[in-house]
């Protein structure tokens, strides 16, 4: 049974990837060039300024994404609106009893 009829954003999924693997091979291929080696990043990775910064990259990425995202919702006009608080009615006065 097909759940969707139509394909959605399979074709960005794998747009995403493609770039995801390039990059990372990008990073692998300068890190060569560089002349990184396994002591030498360990060497780099126990400094204070390398460790902040493999915290703070990421985190500032993340951020960054979301104000974005905040952005573009709010640039097409889709905030949701707020709902009315729903009112239950309840007679605690009142006791049904068979």
């Amino acid at each position: 049974m097909q759940l969707f009829s139509s394909r959605g954003r399979k074709g960005l999924k794998v747009k995403m990837a493609v770039a995801a693997g390039f990059a990372t091979a990008l990073g692998l291929a300068g890190a060569f060039l560089a002349g990184v080696t396994p002591s030498l990043a360990a060497d780099l990775a126990a400094q204070p300024d390398t460790q902040v910064a493999i915290f703070m990259v990421p985190l500032t990425i993340l951020i960054l994404t979301m104000l974005f995202e905040v952005g573009r919702f709010v640039w097409r006009n889709r905030i949701p609106t707020s709902t009315p608080t729903r009112q239950r009615r309840t007679n605690w006065s009142v006791a049904k009893t068979r």
